[in-house]
């Protein structure tokens, strides 16, 4: 419980990202010798079936020496997803009328899709 408490002290600086049931934590701590690290925690809430929840953590440690190089392998990671994918969040949490790939080939095998003409080439 020191330990703890002695982390707790060595707290410098704080900032809250609220994602839905995710939160992110960004703490700047002091090491023993004085100098400074980054802590990024992502905490996420689970909710049993009788109501009550707990939250499960995970803690990325980020030392000065390995900045630069993180910080150059997420914006790159960023630039790939939003240049393959764009900006708009696809998911079925985010977008009501959203359809997994699986039920949007299921659906085209089982019934035809309403915006599709049967066109014969000869007509053309």
């Amino acid at each position: 419980m020191a330990d703890r408490d002695l982390m707790d002290q060595e707290e410098i600086h704080s900032k809250v990202l609220r994602a839905g049931r995710r939160t992110y934590f960004f703490d700047v701590r002091s090491t023993k010798a004085g100098d400074y690290y980054l802590t990024i925690t992502e905490s996420k809430k689970f909710t049993h079936d009788d109501g009550t929840f707990h939250y499960k953590k995970h803690k990325i440690y980020l030392y000065k020496e390995d900045f630069t190089a993180f910080k150059e392998n997420v914006e790159e990671m960023m630039d790939f997803i939003i240049n393959e994918k764009g900006s708009e969040v696809i998911s079925e949490r985010h977008q009501k009328d959203f359809k997994k790939e699986e039920e949007i080939s299921n659906n085209q095998e089982s019934t035809p899709s309403e915006n599709f003409t049967d066109v014969s080439f000869d007509d053309i």
